[in-house]
C-alpha cells in the first residue's frame, strides 16, 4: 500500500524537475519614453538587440577632492535616445549598484535649461534577466 503512495509522487516530481531546473528568463528590452521621462530594460537584452545602436546604462565618475557625479542612458531600437545627470548622492549609489546582467530603470527631469536630470534610478540584478546563452557563457570561467 505504501509504494502505491510513493510512485505516483515520485513520478509527480520526476514531471516537475525539468522545468524547475531550466530557469525562468524574463528579457526586458530598452525602451525609452520621451513623453514620460523614463526608461528601462536589461542589459543583456540591449546588448543581444540585433540593432547596434541600443544600449542602456547608468554610470558614475569620481575625483580627487570627493567630487563626484553620474548619469544614466538610454537608447532603443526606435532611436529614441536619453542621457541624464546625477548629482544626488543617493542616486550615485543606486547607479553605482549597475551589474553586467542587472535591469535598468531611471527617469528624468528638464531643469529648465536644456539639461536632463536624474531623478529617480533602480537596479534589479535577477537570475531570469540572464539568456540561455549568457549563462552557458560565464558558468566556470570564473565571473
Amino acid at each position: 500500500m505504501k509504494l502505491r503512495m510513493v510512485i505516483p509522487a515520485l513520478l509527480g516530481a520526476m514531471a516537475l524537475a525539468p522545468a524547475a531546473s531550466a530557469g525562468q528568463t524574463q528579457p526586458a528590452p530598452v525602451q525609452v519614453d520621451l513623453d514620460n521621462f523614463f526608461a528601462q530594460g536589461d542589459l543583456i537584452s540591449a546588448r543581444d538587440d540585433k540593432d547596434g545602436d541600443v544600449f542602456i546604462g547608468c554610470g558614475t565618475r569620481s575625483f580627487a577632492g570627493g567630487f563626484e557625479f553620474g548619469f544614466c542612458q538610454a537608447e532603443d531600437a526606435d532611436g529614441d535616445r536619453i542621457l541624464c545627470n546625477i548629482d544626488d548622492p543617493v542616486l550615485i549609489d543606486a547607479a553605482q549598484s549597475t551589474s553586467d546582467t542587472s535591469f535598468v530603470t531611471f527617469s528624468w527631469a528638464d531643469d529648465g535649461f536644456g539639461n536632463m536630470i536624474c531623478n529617480r534610478v533602480g537596479t534589479s540584478t535577477q537570475s531570469f534577466y540572464l539568456d540561455k546563452h549568457t549563462m552557458g557563457n560565464t558558468q566556470g570561467k570564473g565571473n
